[in-house]
């Protein structure tokens, strides 16, 4: 299990596992509730390199990284 302090979003931290290169048991600490647990469930069982690619350069609003695109970067250190 990983766990990654989020930088310039409104979740502090996420949880994650990677097993056989593939992403499992996304958990993001604060953060927009519903959102969130939404990306977890859509990237369930995804391979790193395609959460990576499809997440990785999401903003929100005016902020240049959102939850997203942090948990592309966290992905791209665990690996």
């Amino acid at each position: 299990m990983h766990t990654y302090k989020t930088h310039g979003t409104c979740s502090r931290a996420i949880s994650f596992d990677v097993r056989d290169g593939r992403v499992y048991d996304v958990s993001f600490m604060g953060g927009c509730n519903g959102n969130l647990k939404g990306i977890g469930k859509l990237v369930e069982g995804m391979p790193v390199e395609q959460v990576i690619s499809t997440l990785e350069g999401t903003t929100c609003g005016f902020k240049p990284t959102s939850c997203p695109d942090q948990l592309a970067q966290a992905l791209k250190e665990a690996r």
